[in-house]
């Protein structure tokens, strides 16, 4: 029996399971693009009385009406499952028609609980040093942002995974920059992760398939701010006011020189101070963010300014190299140093990492293979973010050399022939 275009039903005798009234079991078996399942019916019949075309007994006796009338509503509680079934879930088996009507549905998972198993599971990386912990703060942000969205879209505290249709990435990337006002990429990474924690439940057998793998998550290239090297002589050399502005001037630009971002600045200190086979003094650690190695040479100016403080009172108390105030106050002290410098721009602890990458290493000719190192990034594809900033600078240099050259080529010729 054909009950749509997707789900045959079939039923059949096994023979080989003959009883000592020569009786042998019902069975049905259902089949969706090739895939089966089948189980017995519990109902037993002589071999001679089966129709095996129509699926039914012979005769007109009472008994053979009771187990046709069976037959029947057998077929028709399998067509109902089977409809239950694909309103749930993206792709529909056999096995889940077979366990949905035999009782044996197993309980729903939600988002929520898979994004709750996948940080938990996370956590304990993180405590064995596996993963960094920065990764996993990401994924409980994300969480967040999560309960945030389906409380605003849909009233709900949590969603079962099967009713997550492809629209779900869309209202979410909606959600995040309207509701929100998230730029595009952290938009993106958020939904990232949640793609991530769909394919952790697909491999779990949670789910059939990842109802948003056809959502591309595209990224903007950010406009990454950095100083100049006319912008950085001039903060190194411009005498601050205040003590407190000057200390945060020499830590930030100790920071243009190392690359390292907040987090890794001011947690450095004298034990991570190491000679390297160059005879050298590098610093030596690993990244916050990414665990991975992020070991840099210890410049002239940074050894003056590790010397400067040696012996203050923060450095000595807490053996660190450099006395960073909290990221807040710092941020806040940088652009009282930018104002006092004459420096139009936005610093910020990502600025000096920046300007390390771009105006200090490149543009100076180190390969962006050693500037990956230097900077402790996983792929060298988030390198070349920076290297495009810098090919930019000398596209938009050699466009005002162009313009100089033809001015002076158009007035030498204007001169010669006296016009």
């Amino acid at each position: 029996m054909k009950v749509n275009q997707d789900l045959s039903i079939l039923l059949w005798l096994r023979k080989q399971r003959k009883d000592g009234s020569g009786k042998v079991p019902v069975c049905i078996r259902l089949t969706i693009n090739g895939v089966r399942a089948q189980f017995s019916l519990g109902i037993k019949v002589l071999p001679s009385q089966f129709n095996t075309d129509s699926g039914s007994i012979k005769g007109k006796s009472e008994e053979s009406k009771m187990i046709n009338n069976q037959l029947d509503v057998v077929k028709g509680q399998l067509h109902l499952h089977y409809n239950k079934m694909t309103a749930l879930h993206n792709i529909v088996t056999p096995e889940m028609i077979k366990n949905s009507y035999l009782g044996k549905v197993q309980e729903q998972k939600t988002l929520v609980q898979a994004f709750k198993y996948h940080n938990e599971q996370f956590e304990q990386k993180v405590k064995a040093g596996n993963r960094a912990p920065a990764s996993l703060e990401k994924f409980k942000t994300t969480l967040d942002k999560i309960v945030a969205f389906l409380k605003v879209e849909f009233n709900l505290s949590d969603i079962p995974l099967p009713n997550i249709k492809h629209s779900f990435a869309e209202d979410f990337e909606h959600f995040l920059t309207i509701t929100e006002k998230l730029q595009n990429n952290s938009a993106m990474k958020h939904i990232r992760n949640t793609k991530k924690i769909l394919w952790m439940c697909v491999q779990k057998d949670w789910l059939n398939k990842n109802p948003i793998q056809e959502f591309r998550c595209s990224y903007h290239s950010p406009d990454r701010e950095r100083l100049m090297k006319d912008e950085l002589d001039r903060l190194i050399t411009k005498d601050m006011p205040l003590k407190r502005l000057e200390e945060v001037r020499d830590t930030y630009v100790a920071m243009c020189f190392t690359g390292y971002a907040y987090k890794d600045a001011s947690i450095l200190s004298k034990d991570h101070i190491h000679i390297m086979i160059d005879g050298q003094r590098w610093f030596m650690k690993n990244r916050v963010k990414t665990e991975c190695k992020e070991n840099v040479p210890i410049f002239p100016i940074v050894e003056e300014i590790i010397e400067r403080y040696k012996d203050h009172p923060y450095c000595v108390r807490y053996n660190k190299v450099f006395p960073i105030n909290s990221n807040q106050k710092f941020n806040a002290y940088l652009k009282e140093v930018a104002a006092i410098c004459q420096i139009d721009k936005n610093l910020t602890t990502h600025t000096a990492r920046h300007t390390f990458a771009t105006t200090v290493t490149l543009s100076n000719g180190v390969p962006i293979e050693t500037v990956s190192a230097l900077l402790g990034h996983n792929s060298i594809r988030t390198t070349q973010i920076y290297a495009k900033i810098v090919a930019q600078k000398v596209s938009d240099d050699m466009s005002l050399l162009k313009q100089k050259l033809l001015g002076a080529t158009f007035k030498a010729s204007s001169e010669k022939t006296g016009s």
